[in-house]
């Protein structure tokens, strides 16, 4: 019998160090109009007895206690992320300090018998963990879970165009056979990749050349925004195609039957093109019934529909553009003049913002997490929908995650009968509520420095004790974190 497998449960946490944008905006001398419209409201970053394996292992923590896991069934912990700080391990770590926090409590640690890979691949590490684990979970006969969480610091450099898209915070998922909240259509998930070179990327040597032994680490990266953009619609369209090739699906039809939809969410506006878009594509691929649809959004937008179409259906190799030195050009200029004048349709409100309204306002106020990013905007939908008491079972749900450089995964989800209980227990409105807003010089110190008077430390989890200092042939532990649960 074909095995079901899916998420069963979701947990979020956050650190307390907020950043109003409203105020960095009067920092700045930045739009507060603008910023809040395409980016959001405020985003966090974390303390400097945190990093993102205390924040992942607090995460994981919260799942435990809020869905009464038995520590003993969970068979696979992984650990998405593009901030780890260990070139060795890395969601053992998340590991030790589990079983030392568990065990405090009075309670058994995680099994000996535990697989604990780290997945690394820009923000779509946590989506391939994920892949990871529900296809451990598809071939385990024993009686397992897993738990798989994505957590991430993104950092900008103070005056870049990436500085109000920052963040800090983890998500970590319950995966079971037999799942209590979503299951997964593991056949069907489409996938694409391919090589973007300037896109987003942290190489080693920059991080070396900026900082030596022990000083405060800043892992920012080299980018290119409007290539990145183009980078990112680019591979989440081939990642949708290869997912209605697999569910052999009418791209119209399905995306018709979307109750709702996730994507990879670096800011605000960035996935409501991307969905958009794809949408858009998808009439092109739709001989049948999409093809008079398109015709009427580009006699609106004053475009050639043969021109579109033909454009749609080329593949355009983006990496020529770094090739050519025209990283700010579009390979598929007539589809975004398109894609603006779509905005204002009501088709787009009707089958575009509504599918992805759920979450979205809290969304607003989590930043940039990178490989958390997706699995923090499914918690907050599901969260929502459940208080809202919306009926939800059985609804076709989509999930879109994408790592620069590049990579997309496009994931075909249904809510499952008695969700609404699960969904309940998440907590992603509660993770927000306890904050201290940070003024300009405790965000300028935090940042530049990982230090700043002021803070309150945090009182929930796992914080970094110390740091070792010893390097000996008798004893080594130059730079290793010692951790320290607070309850």
């Amino acid at each position: 019998m074909k095995k079901l497998v899916g998420i069963s449960g979701l947990s979020v946490y956050v650190p307390p160090y907020r950043v109003n944008l409203k105020d960095w905006c009067e920092w700045t001398n930045s739009p507060w109009d603008k910023t809040s419209s395409v980016v959001g409201h405020s985003f966090r970053m974390r303390g400097p007895h945190q990093s993102v394996y205390t924040m992942a292992a607090t995460a994981v923590m919260r799942l435990i206690s809020n869905y009464d896991i038995d520590p003993q069934k969970v068979g696979f912990l992984g650990l998405g992320t593009e901030s780890s700080t260990d070139n060795s391990a890395g969601a053992v770590i998340v590991k030790g300090m589990l079983d030392q926090g568990l065990k405090s409590m009075g309670l058994m640690p995680i099994g000996r018998h535990c697989e604990v890979p780290e997945i690394k691949h820009a923000c779509l590490g946590g989506i391939y963990a994920l892949k990871h684990a529900l296809r451990y979970l598809a071939l385990e006969e024993e009686d397992r879970c897993a738990i798989v969480v994505s957590a991430d610091i993104a950092e900008y450099a103070r005056g870049s165009s990436g500085e109000p898209t920052q963040g800090a915070g983890a998500v970590a998922m319950l995966l079971e056979n037999n799942p209590k909240m979503l299951s997964i259509d593991l056949k069907s998930i489409g996938s694409a990749s391919s090589y973007r070179a300037v896109d987003f990327r942290k190489p080693v040597l920059r991080n070396i050349i900026r900082g030596t032994l022990n000083c405060h680490f800043q892992d920012l990266p080299v980018f290119n925004g409007k290539y990145s953009t183009t980078c990112y619609l680019d591979e989440t369209l081939h990642a949708l195609n290869d997912m209605l090739r697999r569910l052999r699906a009418n791209p119209n039809d399905y995306y018709q039957s979307l109750t709702a939809a996730f994507m990879h969410r670096p800011y605000h506006k960035m996935p409501l093109d991307s969905f958009a878009i794809s949408y858009l594509f998808g009439l092109a691929n739709d001989e049948s019934n999409g093809f008079s649809e398109l015709e009427a959004h580009c006699r609106q937008a004053n475009l050639d529909p043969e021109k579109v179409i033909s454009e749609m259906k080329s593949s355009p190799d983006v990496l020529q553009l770094v090739r050519d030195g025209n990283i700010d050009d579009d390979v598929y200029p007539l589809s975004i003049k398109l894609l603006k004048e779509f905005r204002n349709s009501n088709i787009f409100k009707k089958l575009i913002s509504s599918k992805m309204s759920l979450g979205l306002e809290p969304m607003k106020d989590i930043g940039n997490v990178y490989c958390a990013a997706l699995p923090a905007w499914i918690a907050a939908g599901l969260e929502e929908a459940a208080q809202r008491g919306n009926e939800l079972t059985n609804s076709n749900i989509l999930a879109v995650g994408y790592g620069s450089g590049d990579a997309a995964e496009s994931i075909p989800m249904k809510l499952v009968k008695g969700w609404e209980s699960s969904a309940l227990k998440i907590g992603f409105k509660e993770a927000l509520m306890s904050f201290q807003t940070l003024t300009q010089l405790q965000y300028e110190n935090l940042h530049d420095t990982g230090l700043a008077k002021g803070l309150t430390e945090p009182q929930e989890g796992f914080i970094i004790d110390s740091v070792g200092q010893n390097s000996n042939p008798g004893f080594s532990d130059e730079g290793i974190e010692y951790y320290r649960f607070v309850g």
